[in-house]
């Protein structure tokens, strides 16, 4: 793997870290829904999924 995308890999684990830590995670813990969801849920699997496409996208760079 090259260093560039080691780089990539290392910065969207600290954004995790920041985006799972318990201060941004209670912003969305409100009463408001989105298709019968609780915000909180809509925030966790965003991010989530989020995380998964941008790693894809990283190692399928990887693999050109």
């Amino acid at each position: 793997m090259k260093k560039r995308h080691e780089q990539k890999l290392i910065l969207l684990s600290f954004g995790l870290v920041i985006l799972f830590s318990a201060p941004l995670i209670l912003l969305f813990n409100s009463a408001k829904e989105l298709f019968g969801f609780p915000m909180i849920y809509i925030y966790i699997f965003g991010v989530w999924i989020f995380s998964i496409i941008v790693s894809f996208v990283i190692f399928k760079k990887y693999d050109e």
